[in-house]
């Protein structure tokens, strides 16, 4: 399966624990291709359809509904448990987690 940065894909969250976004959602690849393309782990954002209106959420339209990226939840996953690429983020989303990510862990 060829990964890029910024396609939502269908990912399969189980087990986790606490307060952890759980089941199978789509999600975010974070990484960069390179990271993608070598090591068998990418970097996902989970999304969902619940939130609260937190600035480490970024809103999208994904298959004709509202959802969030959840940057608060960023994790590292093993490519076994991605189940099928989606979609991609539009170069205007992109842009709001790009500035986010930034915001929450840069500056």
């Amino acid at each position: 399966m060829d990964l890029k940065q910024y396609h939502i894909a269908l990912v399969n969250l189980d087990p986790t624990i606490g307060s952890e976004i759980k089941k199978t959602r789509p999600c975010v690849i974070i990484s960069p291709n390179e990271m993608n393309k070598y090591l068998n782990t990418v970097i996902i954002a989970p999304m969902t359809t619940q939130s609260k209106m937190y600035p480490t959420r970024i809103e999208i339209n994904h298959d004709n509904k509202t959802g969030w990226v959840v940057l608060d939840q960023i994790r590292t996953i093993d490519k076994q448990r991605i189940i099928k690429i989606l979609d991609s983020l539009t170069a205007r989303e992109v842009e709001k987690v790009k500035m986010t990510i930034k915001e929450l862990l840069v500056d």
